[in-house]
């Protein structure tokens, strides 16, 4: 009799012009965790979306508990025994938390009637039982992102389910959320669920995984116990190569000054407090710091997305007096936002539509219209130069890998010529392939003579990419570091230097 909960056989699909998953089989044995890994667009979340009944298979048989299954949506999964946490956070923001683990499923009274004092009760103990410490009651959007993330991983356990697929679950935690999800994965296999975990982070494989899955440009490459494998094995079989170097050598030496912060106060009094540098061409400045510490909140408020209180930004000479994403473009600053799906990309258009959005302007006739074949002529090209992946240039971008939507918004900024690149976690959600080639990206702006501040949760990031360092904590500036300076510890402890009152 087969320990499998899960066997997958045969499946394939396929989109316009794209072969996402060619012949697949795939197995998971009750009370394991089964790592899914692969590049960005090798198939991983098309063959859980099959499984989860989003895509309909074009061949390829299911079998869930030795049972043949059709699953026409995800309704039919969930009734099986399937949950799924998606890699986009799926939470309707204005509903409450309860509202939204229960969605769909609302416990009922009599005629019918919502019975709103038994989900909120249940809500409270499934939180407390997961340790979660928000309120039942709370609405999505006043949570945090890691909050909201919990809500998902709270919605998935809710369904008692045999099989529960994680999606980059820990894009959004922290550290020690991180040990916290972990620990409900080591519960949850002691009640023998199978965990199908899908991640880009190499360390997570060998402290949860029992299993490892490859997939290659829509192939099974192999199935591994984690004991037969390395971090640079995984990677050869994901790639199809060895990455001899996780970084490209960064051959720039910083310039003159071209953008100066002095004493900037955000207007929130929460926010981030008397922060002041300087950036330099050739030059990537990295900012640290953990969750809550305002990173994100400085560079928008550099490129005019936030209100600041007082301070200045100085501009190649130039102090900006009222900071706007205009007038930011103006002076050339390009930003490539934290939160691709919701900030970044134009789900529902096309690559060029998406590429050319800030430049718009430059492609317009003597009489205002647009100039539609010199548009998309240069989308074409910019996204040639950085290897862009798509079927055509009218794809819907919501349809590419992460890391072909990120190129696709670098090569939107690049159209615009910036001088300053701000890059807010530029590698979030992609695979260690395309990272290196995102890196390359990087390293080639800098060798031009651009300056770009990236802001990033990597430890590894920040130290193989960045020629300083600053450190947030709190909202205030703790650490500036250079090149020669930084190691993980010495940054861990610029990073909680208020929390721990070091």
């Amino acid at each position: 009799m087969s320990n499998n909960v899960l066997e997958m056989r045969g499946v394939t699909k396929q989109f316009p012009g794209v072969v996402a998953l060619d012949d697949v089989t795939f197995a998971v044995k009750k009370g394991s965790v089964h790592a899914l890994m692969g590049e960005n667009g090798a198939g991983k979340s098309t063959l859980m979306k099959c499984l989860f009944g989003i895509y309909k298979m074009d061949k390829g048989t299911i079998f869930f508990d030795e049972k043949e299954r059709h699953f026409n949506n995800p309704a039919d999964a969930m009734a099986a025994g399937v949950s799924m946490i998606h890699q986009e956070l799926s939470n309707v923001p204005e509903r409450t938390v309860a509202q939204n683990i229960w969605l769909g499923r609302e416990p009922r009274k009599m005629l019918r009637l919502l019975d709103h004092k038994k989900m909120y009760r249940d809500t409270k103990a499934l939180l407390q039982g997961l340790n979660y410490h928000f309120d039942s009651g709370a609405r999505i959007a006043s949570l945090s992102i890691s909050q909201q993330q919990g809500c998902e991983i709270a919605r998935a356990v809710s369904f008692n389910a045999s099989i529960v697929v994680m999606d980059e679950p820990t894009s959004s935690l922290t550290e020690h959320e991180v040990t916290h999800l972990f620990n409900i994965i080591q519960e949850l296999k002691l009640k023998g669920v199978a965990i199908i975990y899908i991640t880009h982070k190499m360390e997570e494989l060998f402290k949860i995984a029992d299993y490892v899955t490859v997939l290659r440009d829509g192939r099974m490459v192999g199935t591994y116990p984690i004991k037969d494998l390395t971090n640079d094995k995984v990677i050869s079989l994901m790639v199809g190569r060895d990455l001899t170097q996780r970084f490209p050598p960064v051959e720039s030496t910083p310039g003159e000054v071209c953008l100066e912060v002095k004493n900037l106060n955000a207007a929130n009094p929460r926010s981030f407090k008397n922060i002041s540098f300087e950036l330099r061409r050739g030059e990537i400045l990295g900012i640290g710091g953990l969750v809550g510490s305002q990173r994100t909140e400085l560079v928008e408020a550099i490129f005019g997305i936030r209100r600041i209180a007082s301070g200045e930004i100085i501009i190649k000479g130039k102090t900006l007096k009222k900071p706007r994403p205009q007038s930011a473009i103006a002076e050339g600053i390009g930003l490539v936002t934290e939160d691709r799906r919701n900030t970044g990309i134009f789900p529902l258009l096309g690559i060029t539509v998406n590429t050319t959005i800030p430049s718009l302007g430059k492609y317009k006739n003597k009489v205002g219209l647009l100039n539609h074949r010199a548009l998309h002529k240069a989308a074409l090209e910019q996204n040639m130069q950085l290897k862009t992946k798509t079927p055509s240039m009218n794809t819907l971008i919501q349809n590419l890998s992460g890391g072909n939507q990120q190129k696709v918004i670098l090569s939107r900024w690049l159209m615009t010529l910036p001088d300053i690149l701000i890059m807010d976690e530029p590698t979030r959600g992609i695979d260690v392939g395309a990272k290196y080639e995102i890196y390359m990206i990087m390293a080639e702006l800098v060798k031009q003579g651009k300056a770009i501040i990236m802001v990033s949760s990597e430890m590894p990031e920040l130290i193989g990419m960045s020629h300083r360092v600053l450190v947030l904590c709190e909202g205030q500036l703790t650490g500036s570091l250079e090149k020669n300076e930084l190691n993980q510890e010495v940054i861990m402890r610029y990073a909680t230097q208020f929390s721990q009152n070091l």
